[in-house]
């Protein structure tokens, strides 16, 4: 078998595994969950895509509830530069390492083994925070997994996280959503939304799962750039939050 092709049997062989391991991962977050002193409310999980363009808009969510002190010990630019960080890690480990990110002061490569199989290139991550909100958001420059459309920064994947108010004295409730918006991949260009939906929406659920059970646990990862410190080195979120924005397509 050549390697391109044998190359895209083993991609669609762990396609389709984890698409089944998704299923599992969202089953399990269908209620609460805790960890530790930490508690996960239900995931939720909303894929649409628009009929005309076939732009995807793909946004799992869920609340978390820990003590006030642990989410007052991450509040800071330091600590969103290791939560971004710890959403590639959990990609990497669901994946056994066979998918991964590359840095470099411009670019974020999601590779599978190595280059030049390049399924995702991302811009270089933008932040932004305040005393309520942080964002990061990588705008999708191209890759394997984007159509010909979708290919310039106008689509991108971001981690919304906001301090709701709590109820329960002594803790503090965020609410964390992770949004893929204005994505064209290229499996729904060639086979149909249903593949998309079944395959890569999928593996994002699980993901978004693992990456959500880390945030619980304050299980961060160490940033590779490490660029900042205090939260007036950011700017505020300046986006409406991922709920309020209308539509499948967000220009900005």
């Amino acid at each position: 078998m050549p390697p391109a092709k044998a190359v895209a049997a083993v991609i669609a062989a762990a396609v389709a595994a984890y698409a089944v391991l998704s299923r599992v991962g969202k089953r399990l977050l269908s209620r609460p969950v805790r960890i530790g002193d930490a508690v996960i409310q239900e995931l939720h999980d909303d894929t649409t895509s628009d009929p005309r363009t076939g732009a995807v808009r793909s946004i799992q969510s869920a609340d978390i509830t820990m003590p006030e002190e642990d989410l007052e010990a991450i509040w800071s630019p330091m600590h969103l530069e290791r939560l971004a960080r710890t959403y590639w890690r959990f990609l990497s480990r669901a994946t056994l390492g066979l998918v991964h990110v590359e840095y470099t002061d411009a670019e974020r490569f999601i590779v599978f083994l190595r280059k030049p199989f390049v399924l995702l290139r991302f811009q270089a991550p933008e932040y932004e925070m305040d005393g309520a909100r942080g964002v990061v958001r990588w705008r999708i420059e191209r890759g394997v997994l984007v159509s010909r459309r979708g290919r310039g920064g106008d689509g991108y994947l971001e981690i919304d996280v906001q301090r709701r108010p709590c109820d329960e004295p002594g803790r503090a409730r965020i609410h964390v959503e992770v949004e893929v918006a204005n994505f064209y991949p290229a499996i729904a260009s060639r086979f149909g939304q249903w593949l998309y939906a079944a395959t890569q929406s999928r593996i994002h659920v699980l993901v978004t799962y693992g990456f959500l059970r880390n945030v619980a646990k304050l299980d961060l990862e160490e940033s590779v750039v490490g660029r900042f410190a205090t939260q007036d080195e950011l700017p505020d979120p300046r986006q409406p939050l991922p709920r309020d924005r209308d539509g499948v397509l967000l220009r900005t």
